[in-house]
């Protein structure tokens, strides 16, 4: 039963990671919201999950307490930030699959380039498996492929290498005083609404804003990023690292079939090749090193 629960939970951890492309996807696409509204109504919709959630997982001797210092720490906030942005932004020219795609890559990229530079050393098959993930994203951006264009393209890419730092930043860091990971996601979410509220005011003369926007922006924040996070969590400590990882390698495919599915987009040979090349390549390094 156990594990059933926590297979339940894995799911829907899954499904909430890709929901996040597809709904960034469709609130851009229709037009209902502009990018920096997106990324604003979803960093503060998930601090404020988060912080609720944490809040009730507090026991009932330590709610009364005083409050201590807030978990999670700026660079991780603004790598964060540097994520969410990119994120809404590239949707704006690309599909959910293409954006998906672009992004999981570029994560998983980097976290491998980030240890060979500390020293790791890949094996000949890792080092295949790199180099395959690499090609099948550039083999991506190339014109007549998936069309995602050099802005967009660049706008997730680097959000994938943020992500790929907040990923990095928060292994090297213990979490502050003790802090259970969520309550540090929360932390790192309420830092980011500064920079979010810089960003609107910024992008002020672009704001577009719809009442379904707000729904999606909303979701995206409080449902799929900050719910998604609290299950996530909760079921990571049942699983071992590189059967983690592996789970992670169907986001993409689910953001791709919901992309088709629910969005209408096309789906395109060139497209799923590429796919396969860049999930294969990573599957390949993960394989080995379990």
């Amino acid at each position: 039963m156990g594990s059933l629960f926590n297979l339940s939970l894995l799911a829907l951890a899954m499904l909430a990671f890709a929901g996040n492309s597809l709904l960034c996807r469709v609130a851009l696409k229709g037009g209902a919201m502009d990018a920096a509204s997106f990324t604003t109504v979803r960093l503060v919709s998930g601090a404020i999950t988060l912080a609720a959630l944490v809040w009730l997982q507090r026991k009932p001797s330590a709610q009364g307490a005083r409050t201590a210092a807030l978990p999670g720490d700026g660079w991780s906030a603004l790598a964060l930030f540097v994520y969410a942005a990119g994120f809404s932004f590239a949707y704006l020219s690309m599909s959910a699959a293409t954006g998906a795609l672009l992004l999981f890559g570029a994560v998983q990229a980097t976290m491998i380039a980030w240890g060979l530079y500390r020293g790791e050393r890949l094996s000949p098959q890792q080092m295949g498996g790199f180099v395959l993930a690499v090609a099948g994203l550039v083999v991506l951006m190339l014109p007549g492929v998936a069309a995602p264009g050099l802005v967009g393209s660049a706008a997730m890419l680097g959000a994938g290498v943020a992500w790929g730092a907040y990923s990095l930043l928060g292994r090297r860091q213990p979490a502050h005083g003790g802090a259970d990971p969520t309550a540090v996601t929360a932390g790192n979410f309420i830092r980011t609404v500064p920079m979010a509220l810089v960003l609107s005011a910024v992008a002020l003369p672009q704001l577009h804003i719809t009442s379904s926007g707000l729904v999606f922006a909303f979701a995206s924040g409080a449902l799929t990023s900050g719910v998604g996070y609290a299950v996530w969590y909760r079921v990571l400590p049942t699983l071992q690292a590189t059967h983690a990882a592996t789970m992670q390698l169907s986001v993409p495919v689910i953001a791709a079939v919901g992309g088709v599915v629910l969005l209408g987009e096309a789906a395109t040979w060139p497209m799923a090749l590429s796919g396969c090349a860049i999930l294969g390549g990573i599957g390949l390094v993960i394989w080995k090193k379990a």
